[in-house]
């Protein structure tokens, strides 16, 4: 390991750390790529990234959004539910760790944040790639705003009362 990797391994510890134990190639990230862009397309027929879809939301006018966000939470409940129960391995094979959350204060003041970024924009990070990929250039700018949040945030982490 290299001075560098040291410092880094020491100064940032991952709160969700990804426990994987086998390297993958660098073509086996094609798998996500097409994941990802499946994911596009199904975000572009459903509407999800409509910005007047998320507007009505914020706005209370349609269930729409908040039935996708629903249906996406029983999903991840039931996929962990699923993984747990009967000890899912990956396609590596390799177990599935799921580590405990630690609440703090900080993450209502994030959520705040992120869902007043979400309502203004008329995007969250999920969709940012399929609204870009749809031509809707703009939303650069929300993308290069979110990157700059989040390095803002890990430059503070530290500083922040937890």
């Amino acid at each position: 390991m290299q001075k560098s990797d040291a410092l880094i391994n020491e100064e940032f510890v991952c709160d969700a750390p990804n426990d994987q134990k086998k390297k993958e190639p660098l073509a086996g990230n094609f798998k996500y790529m097409l994941i990802g862009i499946i994911f596009g397309i199904v975000f572009t027929k459903a509407e999800i990234i409509s910005w007047f879809r998320i507007q009505e939301m914020f706005r209370l006018q349609s269930f729409f959004m908040y039935g996708v966000i629903g249906t996406a939470v029983v999903v991840g409940m039931t996929s962990v539910f699923l993984i747990k129960k009967f000890n899912i391995k990956t396609i590596s094979g390799e177990k599935i760790v799921f580590h405990d959350k630690v609440f703090n204060k900080g993450q209502i003041y994030g959520g705040l944040i992120f869902g007043l970024g979400w309502a203004m924009t008329g995007a969250c990070p999920g969709p940012l790639f399929a609204q870009i990929g749809n031509g809707f250039i703009v939303v650069t700018i929300t993308l290069a705003s979110a990157i700059a949040g989040t390095w803002i945030y890990g430059y503070f982490k530290d500083k922040l009362p937890s």
